[in-house]
């Protein structure tokens, strides 16, 4: 191939995705990106726009909090922002129970690791300042485990994940919260799958200092625009008194290009990094669409959808494992097993974008953001069974539609 050559317009086809994450977007946050001007990110209205979204961020959040933005880039630069403070020697406590989770536990030991920690083990280093407390897969985070942890080690960090999607559980934020006020411990959770999804306010979580999110969930802001972040006055306090190692993702640096300055909002941002146009524009339609929805209602609109998916697919003669309501995590049937990555890579390759888990054992997950209809659920059942159907399984298809009808008859019936 000669390096002058000139490759074809690269084509997308039109995908489902339903995995744990990304969804599909919204037409409506994709025109905002497309139709913004040209704007200089300093322009007026690309500022306003961002003082807009931190004000409407906060109500998603359900939050007093000032320190409350978005960091540019993937839900990882939310949490690289919120693991900022962490520095070498600090000692932290983190609950694993999942990839992701574990992910956060391996970053946590990057950041709290000496010189000497990092040279001994510099890919995954083992600081002894750090208490990992892992929690097998398929089993959620519990007020137990928790407290047992934070009493024993009396640690200043505790980190874990609200939602964990590499096992679909959901892990026990009242306890996590209650247990660091009653430590002293400062709190920082994962919310990248639970934020826009769940009904929760973070004011009524106290225990915890700081919260990150990611722009591709719940808040289903795609193309890629801002990972949400929120930090009480204790984690900004902790931080002034401390400094962290970081520019990019320094929490009080990155609030103050959102007119966030010395603890208070002011009408136009500093520079701190070069924000776009067009991100403003899609992220402020993302949190108005959220916003008219409701947090209440979606959250409703997630279990019942999901209860509904849950319904069909155990008819199929799958088992789901997961208590989440965005996603389903399950065994296939006996017939199936074995086959798991085999089926996804299938399913992905016609454009219905379910996923594998991504540790032992092998799973497969259904996700359903942005699919918050009857015929949406429908769609997904039907394209599942007909790619267990194609692998050999002794589905009865009829039956899970007959599944999904009474499901959702019971919500005429109710209104």
């Amino acid at each position: 191939m000669s390096i002058t050559e000139i490759f074809p317009q690269l084509s997308i086809p039109e995908t489902l995705a339903a995995g744990p994450g990304p969804g599909n977007t919204d037409a409506r946050v994709l025109a905002s990106f497309a139709n913004a001007g040209l704007a200089d990110h300093m322009q007026a209205d690309v500022l306003r726009g961002m003082v807009e979204a931190k004000h409407m961020l906060r109500k998603v959040w359900g939050t007093r909090n000032v320190h409350t933005f978005g960091v540019a880039g993937t839900g990882w630069s939310g949490l690289d922002c919120l693991f900022s403070a962490i520095l070498p020697g600090d000692t932290v406590v983190a609950f694993a129970n999942g990839t992701f989770s574990g992910i956060d536990a391996l970053t946590v030991r990057m950041k709290a690791a000496t010189r000497a920690d990092l040279a001994a083990n510099p890919m995954d280093p083992k600081p002894a300042n750090v208490t990992v407390v892992t929690v097998p897969h398929g089993q959620s985070v519990t007020a137990d485990v928790i407290d047992a942890a934070l009493a024993q080690k009396k640690p200043t960090w505790a980190v874990m994940a609200h939602w964990e999607t590499g096992s679909g559980r959901i892990n026990d934020l009242r306890a996590f919260s209650d247990a660091c006020e009653r430590h002293g411990v400062m709190g920082l959770v994962n919310a990248v799958s639970s934020l826009g999804i769940a009904d929760f306010d973070i004011d009524d979580f106290p225990g915890v200092a700081g919260w990150a999110s990611c722009p591709q969930k719940g808040v289903l802001c795609l193309p890629l625009t801002y990972a949400p972040v929120s930090f009480t006055d204790r984690h900004i306090a902790h931080l002034q008194a401390n400094g962290c190692q970081s520019y990019v993702h320094h929490p009080i640096l990155e609030a103050r290009h959102w007119g966030i300055i010395d603890g208070r909002d002011t009408a136009a941002g500093t520079y701190h990094r070069t924000h776009s146009g067009y991100a403003v524009a899609a992220f402020h339609e993302a949190l108005r669409i959220n916003l008219q929805h409701g947090k209440a209602q979606k959250a409703r609109d997630y279990i019942w959808h999901e209860a509904a998916l849950r319904k069909a697919v155990t008819t199929l003669g799958c088992t789901v494992t997961s208590n989440m309501y965005s996603l389903v995590v399950l065994n296939l049937p006996p017939a199936l097993a074995g086959r798991e990555k085999e089926l996804v890579q299938m399913c992905r390759a016609k454009g219905f974008g379910i996923w594998p888990t991504l540790s032992e054992p092998v799973q497969v997950r259904i996700g359903i953001l942005n699919q918050l209809s009857e015929a949406a659920i429908t769609d997904i059942v039907e394209r599942f069974a007909a790619a267990m159907a194609e692998f050999g399984a002794a589905v009865d298809i009829q039956a899970a539609r007959a599944a999904l009808r009474d499901h959702y008859q019971m919500s005429i019936a109710a209104e």
